[in-house]
This record gives C-alpha cells, sequence and structure tokens, in this order.
C-alpha cells in the first residue's frame, strides 16, 4: 500500500477542489438560504462534499489496495454521495434520499461488511446474530449517514467532528491489526481536513448532504471492516464512542421528543450545538468545545481498544455517565436546562 502518499493527496486534492466547488455552486445557484433554523446570515454555496468525495476516491485509488471490500467502498459511498448531491441540488424526498443509503448499504453487505456474530469476552462463547446481521447493517450504516447529516448546523462542526472520528478510527484499526481500514480512515480524514479551512468559522462553503452523508456512511462502513470477522460485546460499543458526538445527539434527540410527547421527526432547536450557543457561546467556541469532547470519545475508544476487559468496562462506564450528565445538565436529554442562558457580545451568526 501506498499509505502516506494517498493521504498526503487526499488533503491536497481536498483543498484544491473546494474552490471550484465554491464557484460551481454560485454559478448554478446551488445555495443555503437562511431562515430562522439556521445561524448564518447570507445565502452560502452548498455542495462542498464533492471535494470532500474527490479527495476521498483519489486518495484511495492511490493506495493501490483493489480488494473487493475497497471497491464496495467506492461504490457504495458514491452512490450516497450522488443521492444527497441530488437533494442538494433538486431537494428530493426523505424516501428517495433513505432509498440511496438502503441501496449503497446493502452493497456492503453483498461485499461482507456484516458482524455475523458476538464473541462474549469473559468465557469465549459465540451469539450468531444470523439474519439479523442484515439489518443491523443497514439501521448501523443508514443511521449514522444522517446522524452525522444532524450536526452539520455550524461551521466546521460536522468536517471538524469526523476528522476525529476518522483519527480515532484509523488508530483503533491500527491496533486490531486492520491496516486497510486504517489506511481508508486516514484518507477520509485527509478529506475532511483538507476541506475545513473553506468551511470553518465564517464558512465560505457549506459541505452540503452530498458531504455529511459521505462521511457519516463511510465512517460508519470502516467501523464495520474492524469487526466484520466478529467481535466482542467490548469491541462493539467502540464505534459508538468513536461516533459519540452525532450517535448521542441523535439518541438525545428522539428521547427528549418523546419524553416532551412531539412526534420524533420534527425538528427543533435542542441539539447539543444549539444549547451551547444559547448559553452564549459563540459559534466558534461551541465547535471547538464539541470538537475536544469528540477527541475525549476517541481517545476513551482507543483506550477501550488495548485494555484489558475489565478497564475497558470501568472507561464505558465512566465515559457513558459523563455524557448523560453532561446531556441531562444543558438540557440536550429533557429539554430542561440546568445552567441560565447567557448572552456572548461577540456571539458571531455567519
Amino acid at each position: 500500500m501506498h499509505t502516506w502518499p494517498a493521504i498526503f493527496a487526499a488533503f491536497f486534492i481536498a483543498l484544491a477542489v473546494t474552490p471550484l466547488a465554491i464557484r460551481l455552486a454560485l454559478r448554478f445557484h446551488i445555495v443555503d438560504i437562511p431562515n430562522h433554523r439556521k445561524v448564518h446570515s447570507k445565502p452560502t454555496p452548498r455542495i462542498g462534499g464533492l471535494a470532500i468525495y474527490a479527495g476521498f476516491v483519489v486518495g484511495t485509488l492511490l493506495l493501490a489496495e483493489y480488494t473487493r471490500q475497497v471497491a464496495a467502498v467506492l461504490v457504495a459511498g458514491s452512490v450516497v454521495f450522488f443521492t444527497g448531491l441530488i437533494d442538494d441540488v433538486k431537494d428530493i424526498s426523505p424516501k428517495l434520499k433513505l432509498l440511496g443509503q438502503v441501496i449503497a448499504s446493502l452493497i456492503l453487505v453483498w461485499a461482507g461488511f456484516t458482524v455475523r456474530f458476538i464473541t462474549n469476552p469473559f468465557d469465549g462463547s459465540m451469539l450468531s446474530l444470523g439474519l439479523l446481521s442484515v439489518p443491523i447493517t443497514v439501521i448501523w450504516l443508514t443511521g449514522i449517514s444522517n446522524a452525522v447529516n444532524l450536526i452539520d448546523g455550524l461551521d466546521g462542526l460536522s468536517s471538524g467532528v469526523s476528522a476525529i472520528a476518522a483519527v480515532s478510527t484509523a488508530v483503533v484499526c491500527l491496533s486490531q491489526s486492520e491496516p486497510v481500514a486504517a489506511a481508508l480512515a486516514g484518507i477520509l480524514a485527509a478529506s475532511a481536513l483538507g476541506f475545513l479551512p473553506w468551511n470553518f468559522n465564517p464558512a465560505k462553503t457549506f459541505m452540503g448532504d452530498c458531504g455529511a452523508l459521505f462521511l457519516g456512511f463511510i465512517l460508519g462502513a470502516l467501523a464495520l471492516m474492524g469487526l466484520s470477522k466478529g467481535a466482542t460485546v467490548i469491541s462493539i460499543f467502540i464505534p459508538f464512542l468513536i461516533l459519540g458526538i452525532p450517535v448521542f445527539d441523535t439518541f438525545c434527540a428522539i428521547v427528549r421528543r418523546l419524553f416532551l410527547r412531539k412526534p420524533i421527526f420534527e425538528a427543533d432547536k435542542m441539539h447539543l450545538h444549539q444549547r451551547l450557543l444559547s448559553l452564549g457561546l459563540s459559534q466558534r467556541q461551541t465547535v471547538l468545545a464539541i470538537y475536544v469532547v469528540s477527541l475525549l470519545m476517541g481517545i476513551s475508544a482507543v483506550l477501550m481498544a488495548v485494555l484489558t476487559t475489565a478497564q475497558a468496562v470501568v472507561v464505558l462506564i465512566v465515559t457513558t455517565l459523563g455524557a448523560f450528565s453532561a446531556a441531562e445538565y444543558l438540557g440536550v436529554l429533557r429539554g430542561k436546562c440546568h445552567v441560565a442562558r447567557q448572552r456572548h457580545p461577540d456571539r458571531q451568526n455567519g
């Protein structure tokens, strides 16, 4: 494999293609219009995900690891990307968008991206998932895709969190002797980082659904690559920690809406980044704070991968309790905040 050349190429391709995507979006008026639920104040190009996709594809081709699974990642990821791109341009229905993700997920299932059994780390016994392995895989991939899309509400948030998650995935995969998955994760991180300078506040472009859905889908796929040979009960939780922010924010949104007796799919302004903004943090402060939380969750995932089972359980319990305590304190879990709202004099909305 040509890992490092592929990673550097992915970064510079994403960095160079982003301004081209901006020009393309402006020429065809593919822009995100401000409204009462959004924090930006002017129309902004929204197909920056094209640069992330280009960086990942070129980097993966340069990796020169032409296996069935790598080919499946490229094909399935392309299906998700173009589904999101069509939505960015024409606003297709949620059902059609979900259909594209399901088709892409089934391509990965065909290529062997499934967890067929779970191993009990304490006695070595195995539990076969049987036919459940397919729907579980599809739900995981579509869920992560939409979870990353859901947090794409502030400049640089989704791209930065995804880059941190990809780096964490690479480290875990290396610890589990999965060099191909680690290399692909490194390429994905480089692609997201190449896009980030154009997307960080004040953003010159947004990644759009094409970028957010693609990032989430590939992250979910790479997590499965490390588990497809079988997984322990403990290691099953590692991807959830790596993707902690999008997964936990989505989980809290569901719990919150059930608690408030509102439809699960009804939009609100109680997501983590919105709650932090309401406390008076600026966009940059909010994004950087979430970066730190993502990094801590990534470190917890790496620790769980290399520690003994008992130690990993302790890390999981401490991290989970900390996450739920913070969510309850900020009002993300039940919609009731336990800290007074403040106004930040330098808060930015662009």
